[in-house]
């Protein structure tokens, strides 16, 4: 007969122990979100948001105290400071948001008038065409239609002066984006009537909507839009 052995109530349906790095695993069934580092996580998650990000959605999202989602920010705000970084990261209209500093401003907008003169990726004239014909449209509903994220490609059009923020979506208030008269302009069209007539192939809105979560990205990402071909 084999012995049984009675488990220790006190440790009965959690896993215990410690990671590789030495810290402790999170309880059987917690997100992983929970035992990531801190300050990384933040870094990775502000890189993708269109907006400042308030401390409390960072902290629900990064299943953190506000207190110690609040410390963090600034603790990192302070370290780009002393290490002489070209970007910073501030609270501004309520939220935390990267920014580049000022005095690297020529190089900026060296960059962007250069990009200016680069034709356009393959990623890059998809997703105009989605803006193009979906405007006013978020960026999720972008990736949505396209599927992969977009938010790289999304920025290259905005800095070339092709789309220009339309606004917010009133149910979700993510950031809407449309076509300028620049984009107008290269194409060599009066007014966006004179597009083809390309809207029928593409999905309709209500058809991606359960796609369209603002800031829950699901898709791969595409950066293609930042190269020069």
């Amino acid at each position: 007969m084999s012995a049984e052995t009675d488990a220790d109530p006190g440790t009965a349906g959690t896993e215990t122990g410690a990671g590789a790095d030495g810290r402790p695993r999170p309880p059987a069934g917690a997100s992983a979100v929970a035992g990531l580092d801190l300050k990384p996580a933040l870094e990775a998650v502000l890189m993708v948001v269109d907006e400042p990000a308030t401390e409390e959605h960072l902290a629900k999202v990064l299943q953190r105290p506000r207190r110690a989602i609040a410390v963090a920010l600034r603790e990192l705000s302070d370290e780009y400071t002393r290490q002489g970084r070209g970007f910073d990261l501030r609270l501004v209209a309520g939220g935390w948001r990267y920014y580049t500093r000022p005095e690297y401003a020529d190089a900026v907008e060296g960059f962007v008038l250069d990009g200016r003169q680069a034709r356009l990726t393959q990623a890059a004239l998809e997703t105009l065409a989605v803006v193009a014909y979906r405007q006013p449209v978020s960026r999720s509903r972008v990736s949505a239609v396209r599927g992969v994220n977009c938010d790289g490609v999304m920025r290259t059009l905005l800095q070339r002066g092709l789309t220009e923020e339309a606004g917010t979506e009133p149910e979700t208030g993510a950031i809407l984006y449309r076509t300028t008269n620049y984009f107008l302009e290269r194409m060599g069209l009066r007014g966006l009537d004179e597009l083809p007539e390309l809207a029928p192939f593409l999905p309709e809105a209500d058809a991606v909507e359960a796609e369209s979560q603002e800031g829950v990205p699901s898709f791969d990402v595409d950066d293609s839009g930042d190269s020069q071909t």
